[in-house]
């Protein structure tokens, strides 16, 4: 088999067999929970569990400190998991229960049985083992078959949701945990394809709504597009699926932008902005400055919106709203924006993003460039980066370079001026030819500074492009640029 992994997981988690090829992205189960105890004030160690006080289990530990004086600190663990926050003002402590933490869970480990899977019978039976934080799990085999399976472990709730806090008094309790074959799943469906892109797959009538996660998907902005792509025709090339991986075009551009054709600006700079946008593509290309203009437009729309309709009391809770929920009120009409009308509301945003690219990127629009070290790139930083000095950091760090697309984008680059999440790791398989096998990887396969294979594949990845990784002996070898023999 060959594939991508993570350190310390045992076995392949996105990858191929001689049989099938399988991957993943996130599913949003909703596996853990927030206790809260009542402490005894007698004993701050001890909470109140069935109408008794529980001692709660402390392991001692120190830490050593470089230079200063050893740090000597407890950690304090409940029957449900670790303490993370005690509230000396209401005597309360509050730890968190992770299904993924059960003993013997062995997260990942499945990974061992998915790997010899010969069929997509007996993938979905490796995913069954799969007691992970939740994942969706797909698989296409030689055979035709293809399939979805959620995996994961959650937890059966029989008198709460789990979206808030509980007391740990014994009242809450998890009934066990679903079997994973009865999450939600897909065998070779009618439409002859299947996506995943963290959204929300759960079926409206699915029965265990509470385990699997009411909260925590992603917009379906990306699995919209993926959908739309594999739905235009019924033949799809390798290529073809390549450029799906990286491909920049935004669903919600299509949909806000067209909200500015009817809206006029005085300000010459904002109204050419707006025009630029009228004629524009949708497409969020690193070299596009109407791509910049839209995205400095987007967060100001949501920066606006959050004031506009989240109470004062609550806007130190919240950050930020669903993209999905700014569009919906823009398109329907409600709420109203602030009394003074959506095509005043969309304006008014669209100069401020204006005024913050000036501030940012200069007063010449030709040099408003999406993707820019000052606006939107990729630089993997170190955790070493801030204590080393600069040669060294220079060694360390990868980038930057310029990056289109954004975490609207299938090509997922995240909404910040700095890349910090996405897909590092991504595969392309014809199943037909196994030695036809196209990869992404970043930054490289090496973990050491001084390695050639430390950063080699950054440039190809933040470019976009793959490159090919063999199965077949010959092949493999033909290729191989190092062999490492290992004797007992």
């Amino acid at each position: 088999m060959v594939g991508g992994g993570e350190p310390t997981i045992p076995g392949v988690s996105i990858g191929h067999n001689e049989y099938g090829a399988w991957g993943l992205t996130i599913f949003s189960l909703d596996g853990e929970d927030l206790y809260v105890y009542e402490l005894n004030p007698q004993n701050p160690n001890q909470y109140k569990y069935q109408n008794k006080w529980e001692d709660m289990r402390v392991i001692k530990d120190t830490i050593r400190v470089k230079g200063a004086t050893p740090v000597y600190v407890e950690y304090k663990y409940t029957r449900h998991g670790p303490v993370t926050f005690f509230d000396s003002k209401n005597n309360v402590a509050y730890a968190i229960r992770c299904a993924w933490m059960e003993i013997g869970g062995a997260p990942y480990m499945a990974s061992l049985r998915i790997d010899q899977a010969t069929s997509l019978k007996e993938f979905k039976e490796g995913c069954t083992y799969s007691h992970m934080p939740g994942e969706n799990m797909i698989w296409a085999d030689k055979q035709g078959d293809i399939g979805w399976q959620a995996a994961g472990i959650a937890p059966i709730r029989k008198n709460w949701s789990g979206l808030v806090p509980v007391p740990g008094d014994g009242r809450y309790e998890w009934s066990g945990f679903l079997p994973i074959a009865s999450l939600p799943n897909v065998t070779n469906p009618e439409k002859g394809f299947w996506a995943t892109a963290n959204e929300n797959l759960i079926p409206a009538e699915y029965e265990n709504q509470d385990a699997v996660g009411a909260a925590g998907w992603a917009d379906s902005f990306r699995a919209d597009r993926i959908n739309e792509v594999l739905a235009s025709r019924q033949k799809h090339t390798q290529k073809d699926m390549m450029n799906l991986q990286v491909d920049y075009l935004s669903r919600p551009a299509r949909t806000l932008v067209p909200l500015l054709a009817k809206v006029v600006s005085q300000d010459a700079k904002v109204e050419a902005a707006r025009m630029q946008l009228l004629n524009w593509n949708y497409i969020l290309e690193k070299n596009s400055t109407e791509a910049a203009i839209y995205v400095a437009w987007e967060k100001k729309l949501s920066e606006n919106m959050l004031v506009l309709v989240v109470p004062e009391k609550g806007k130190g809770l919240i950050h930020s709203i669903p993209l999905s929920k700014t569009i919906q009120w823009l398109v329907s009409g409600r709420p109203e924006p602030n009394a003074i009308g959506r095509d005043k509301f969309l304006v008014n945003s669209l100069a401020q993003a204006v005024e913050d690219l000036t501030k940012k990127l200069g007063n010449d629009q030709s040099k408003w460039q999406y993707g820019q070290a000052a606006y939107h790139h990729v630089l993997i930083k170190h955790p070493l980066s801030n204590v080393v000095d600069e040669v060294t950091r220079k060694k360390l760090e990868v980038g930057p370079l310029p990056r289109g697309g954004n975490g609207s984008t299938p090509g997922m680059t995240t909404n910040l001026d700095n890349q910090l999440a996405g897909a590092s790791f991504r595969m392309v398989v014809d199943v037909a030819d196994w030695d036809k096998t196209m990869f992404t990887n970043s930054p490289g396969q090496s973990g050491d500074v001084a390695s050639p294979f430390y950063k080699n594949l950054f440039e190809l990845w933040a470019t976009d492009k793959h490159f090919p990784v063999y199965f077949s002996k010959p092949s493999v070898e033909k290729s191989a640029k190092e062999r490492l023999v290992l004797i007992p």
